[in-house]
């Protein structure tokens, strides 16, 4: 996700003069052409989140386009004071770009896992957050941030993601959600780069004869709200999918939404069950340990029938 977040920027960049990137003090080979073509609007502000972003704000306020580069909780939590009254406040057009949401940063521990920064950042009044489940739709939530006027929030992977998408997502509205798999039993809903995992999922419950529909949400907020109602009118049982604490994030999105609904949907969510990661190890490794890989995802979502 990070080399196609980088690709749709650099053609952004080409086209518009107004757009600046601040990193903190990384990416040095991944932003080498942005620095070659234009080394007067990128600035390493070091390793120092909280400037940056304040840096990014005052730049904003001159009518630039800002995006601020960092890697997992460092772009999001470190700031979220800076993020909230330099940059949400007065409608700052900075866009937030965490590169390792969720265990990107698996072997680092805790301090780099970034779990809670969905939760935190949806929080904010005025903040779209995006959340792209491979790189195709990273590229086309970079173009859209461009245009969404305000603060943004870009959670990314990090890179060599499978692609997904067969190829670019072509005409993406935001805030739409994009079905990879269509089903008829339940559905797999899923927020940023764990989406494999779910669509994973989905070819292992096609194996015991159960046919679930795969959602991607680029956007979690806005959230498409009628999206998720027609989903909610047309399944008995939803699964949310998430690389990210429970409690806050892109399942309890869709549960606010399903909530009002009062269709009698039952949603079941998946994802860090409201507890630091006290395991280190890759990504896919963290997964299997916190029940959020596809074997996981099959399993808890065939039991959730079966009570039905």
């Amino acid at each position: 996700m990070r080399d196609a977040f980088v690709r749709a920027l650099l053609e952004e960049m080409e086209a518009d003069s107004r757009i600046m990137l601040v990193t903190g003090d990384l990416g040095f080979g991944v932003l080498k052409p942005m620095w070659e073509r234009f080394p007067d609007r990128i600035i390493d502000a070091g390793i120092a989140e909280q400037g940056m972003v304040s840096m990014a704000a005052g730049l904003a306020a001159t009518g630039r386009i800002v995006f601020v580069y960092s890697i997992g909780n460092f772009p999001t939590l470190r700031p979220l004071e800076q993020i909230r009254n330099d940059c949400a406040y007065p409608g700052a057009n900075v866009k937030i770009v965490c590169v390792g949401g969720g265990f990107v940063y698996g072997s680092l521990g805790m301090s780099h896992h970034a779990t809670e920064d969905i939760a935190a950042l949806r929080a904010l009044p005025g903040v779209t957050c995006f959340t792209p489940g491979d790189p195709a739709e990273a590229e086309a939530v970079t173009h859209r941030a461009v245009r969404t006027e305000g603060t943004c929030y870009l959670r990314l992977g990090r890179g060599n993601e499978p692609k997904i998408h067969p190829g670019p997502v072509e005409g993406w509205e935001m805030p739409a959600p994009l079905t990879l798999r269509k089903g008829t039993d339940t559905a797999l809903l899923s927020a940023g780069g764990i989406l494999t995992q779910a669509v994973e999922a989905a070819k292992l419950l096609e194996e015991k004869g159960i046919s679930a529909e795969v959602v991607s949400f680029p956007c979690v907020k806005p959230m498409d709200e009628g999206a998720v109602r027609k989903l909610t009118e047309r399944f008995r049982h939803i699964v949310t999918v998430e690389e990210h604490n429970i409690i806050g994030g892109f399942g309890s999105a869709v549960c606010e939404i399903a909530a009002e609904t009062g269709n009698g949907c039952r949603i079941h969510r998946i994802g860090l069950q409201d507890c630091y990661t006290s395991v280190v190890g890759n990504q896919q490794y963290l997964r299997e340990i916190y029940g959020m890989d596809a074997k996981a995802i099959a399993e808890k979502t065939e039991a959730w029938l079966n009570e039905a």
